[in-house]
């Protein structure tokens, strides 16, 4: 470490150089991660933290919340299963909220509008206003978004191309649903939403596109057996069923992977060429008594200094970035996120020194003393 430290000190502008690449590199990766986690939550908050372990869907519907369309009385029998220990259905459909009475298109926000029961383990925590009640049935409770559109608590806005309105009465926060804001309303006003056209019930008695269940080790095959023409499967398995969720996270991955790839091999050629530059100081330390070994954990941790400060910046410009994006901007940095991918950036830094390593074992002493630089 001595050595790697005085080295460092001495050529100072070559590894201020190497640092400056390494923390551009690593601040675009927490970026992109960053964005990535923020678009996967803006997708499926909602889902994400409802208190549910398993949703039943309609067979065949792929685990999608639009495809599936079961009748509100498969949630008693669904109740009486083994392992379930509570059950309440969910719906959901996409609308369009018009501010007071306006109709010009600014005014219009879309929404999602999730049905539920009141009182049941579906309704989020209420940061202000009241929760749900079955005696105000046109209230609903809405993300803390809305407010950055204009809505307050009290104010009264009517559903584009219906007519129906409904009332705020409580915001929560973090809840979306297919990147727009939730809207909880008591199940019955949801059906009067979802199904206002003659017959898109499909003559199904208290229609509801899935069913949520609370429970340890509940068998969904057991259940789709139980419960026929169901198809059972985790809340994560429900999350992964939305509407251009798994693309739009592959999408994500794909160019962290081709980053970090990109990464691993730029860093690699950096170190090679830096240890090439210095074969002959390698040789005449290897004529006076070095060992391999202590030259290459010289290397080792001259790689493993530029590593950790560069990742260290980049995280620091990460949060600095965080700090003015907009405030629509779908950005959110956990705090597990940064370790994780900061091991990976120092692991794949640590990796690509190992060809320098390699290089500097191979050094022939007599050659190296000859060569003329």
């Amino acid at each position: 470490m001595f050595l790697a430290i005085k080295e460092l000190m001495h050529s100072k502008l070559k590894f201020l150089m190497i640092i400056i690449i390494f923390v551009l590199i690593a601040w675009l990766v927490f970026i992109l991660s960053g964005l990535g986690n923020g678009l996967s939550n803006l997708a499926a908050a909602t889902f994400k933290n409802m208190k549910a372990d398993y949703v039943i869907f309609e067979e065949g519907s792929q685990s999608s919340m639009s495809k599936s369309l079961l009748s509100a009385q498969r949630v008693t029998e669904a109740e009486k299963l083994p392992n379930v220990e509570a059950a309440a259905p969910m719906g959901s459909t996409m609308a369009t909220a018009m501010k007071g009475k306006s109709s010009k298109n600014e005014d219009k926000v879309d929404v999602a509008i999730l049905g539920i029961n009141p009182g049941s383990f579906l309704e989020p925590n209420i940061v202000e206003g009241q929760g749900l009640s079955s005696d105000n049935p046109k209230g609903v409770v809405v993300n803390m978004t809305l407010k950055d559109e204009g809505f307050k608590l009290g104010d009264t806005f009517q559903l584009d191309g219906t007519t129906e309105s409904l009332t705020i009465v409580g915001f929560v926060e973090n809840e979306t649903y297919n990147h727009v804001a939730s809207v909880f309303t008591p199940m019955d006003q949801w059906r009067k939403i979802a199904f206002a056209a003659p017959g898109s019930d499909k003559g199904i008695a208290e229609p509801v596109n899935a069913i949520m269940l609370q429970g340890a080790n509940i068998d969904s095959a057991e259940m789709n057996n139980k419960l026929s023409g169901t198809d059972t499967v985790t809340r994560s398995g429900a999350v992964q069923g939305m509407p251009g969720y798994k693309e739009e996270n592959g999408t994500i991955l794909m160019m962290l992977a081709f980053l970090l790839a990109i990464s691993a091999f730029v860093l690699g050629v950096f170190f090679y060429v830096i240890t090439m530059q210095k074969t002959n100081q390698f040789g005449i330390m290897k004529a006076i008594g070095a060992s391999n070994r202590f030259l290459s954990k010289a290397i080792v941790s001259q790689v493993f200094v530029l590593s950790l400060t560069s990742i260290i910046v980049g995280i620091l410009l990460t949060y600095g970035t965080a700090a003015i994006m907009p405030k629509g901007m779908p950005f959110k940095l956990e705090t597990s996120l940064v370790v994780t991918y900061s091991i990976i950036l120092l692991v794949i830094a640590m990796l690509s020194s190992m060809v320098s390593v390699r290089k500097i074992t191979k050094i022939d002493p007599l050659k190296a003393l000859g060569r003329v630089e």
